[in-house]
């Protein structure tokens, strides 16, 4: 336990500070979105692309592996939608909310995160579920949260979210990337050092521009006299943290049982990927389609925060069990 908490806390450590940083004023809220520019448009897509690269294609778009996983992430939408459904809670904040509930931090906490507790080829695992949850989990509970409209607004706001997943830069690099690693193909000396910089700065940027982006969130709610009670937002923070890895894992030792090429490693990872804390950009989400954005907040900031407990706890118990 005490090693996984060693491997855990510096993340969780950097999450805090950026959350310090604004609450404090020292981080002014006009400097956030640049630095959420410089982790999408440049750090993060170095370091996607490195381990693109890095990783072979089957192992980025395993079957088996994305099967599973949007398997277990549609059940959990659907879930989280029966079960949280009733006033106040409306379709459009009940979809948002599924989305938190199965929409895990990957891209900004989860790559670095897992491949430090697992190592480098854990990348591969984690890289497959941002495709995933960018391309189906976000599309469907947008189309969700427009139910009820019209069947035109449904179909649009579904080929809105498809649009949105393709001009994300994060899965352009990995195709891009893995497209170099396929034909062997090497960049420019000076081009790859510049490229291994930002990758290098992605980890520490992300994690303290989550913690920036979470209390701005906080504030913007208590500013506008928004109260949202724990039993609207906790049980759902719940489910993301404990139901869904449970199911994640399940199903994958289930399709492994079965004959599925899937190894240990790929299912601790998998199971850990679902263990992570909500993203952060679900938030803004709930601001474009009019959700109550106060509660999609809190259930982003009690995940974050309950996570650095149960996140470590499931690694602590998955890599113990492997290495018995």
């Amino acid at each position: 336990m005490l090693a996984v908490l060693a491997t855990t806390f510096p993340f969780f450590a950097l999450v805090l500070c950026g959350w310090l940083a604004a609450e404090r004023g020292w981080l002014p809220d006009s400097a956030i979105p640049g630095l959420n520019g410089f982790v999408l448009f440049f750090a993060l897509p170095c370091l996607l692309f490195r381990f693109g690269r890095d990783t072979p294609i089957f192992e980025l778009l395993n079957p088996a592996l994305l099967g599973v996983y949007l398997a277990a992430a549609l059940l959990i939408v659907f879930f989280t939608v029966t079960v949280t459904l009733r006033p106040p809670v409306g379709m459009k904040d009940a979809a948002l909310g599924a989305l938190v509930a199965a929409f895990p931090n990957t891209g900004f906490m989860g790559v670095p995160l897992i491949v430090a507790l697992l190592g480098s080829q854990a990348g591969g695992v984690v890289i497959s579920t941002i495709l995933a949850d960018l391309f189906v989990t976000s599309s469907v509970c947008i189309a969700l949260a427009q139910a009820g409209t019209n069947m035109r607004a449904e179909r649009a706001a579904f080929v809105q979210a498809l649009k949105a997943a393709g001009s994300n830069p994060l899965p352009w690099s990995i195709g891009l990337g893995a497209l170099c690693g396929t034909l062997g193909l090497e960049l420019w000396g000076p081009l790859n050092k510049a490229v291994a910089m930002l990758a290098d700065a992605a980890s520490p940027v992300a994690l303290f521009t989550i913690g920036a982006v979470l209390s701005r969130s906080g504030r913007a709610n208590r500013a506008a006299g928004r109260t949202t009670p724990p039993r609207h937002y906790l049980p759902v923070a719940a489910i993301k943290l404990l139901l869904h890895p449970a199911l994640v894992f399940a199903l994958a030792a289930a399709a492994r049982w079965l004959g599925a090429p899937l190894s240990q490693g790929q299912v601790i990872a998998l199971t850990l990927a679902a263990a992570l804390p909500s993203a952060s950009n679900v938030s803004l989400l709930a601001e474009r389609y009019g959700a109550d954005n106060g509660r999609i907040a809190r259930i982003i900031l009690a995940s974050t925060a309950l996570a650095f407990l149960s996140f470590s706890a499931l690694a602590t118990l998955l890599i113990e069990a492997a290495a018995t």
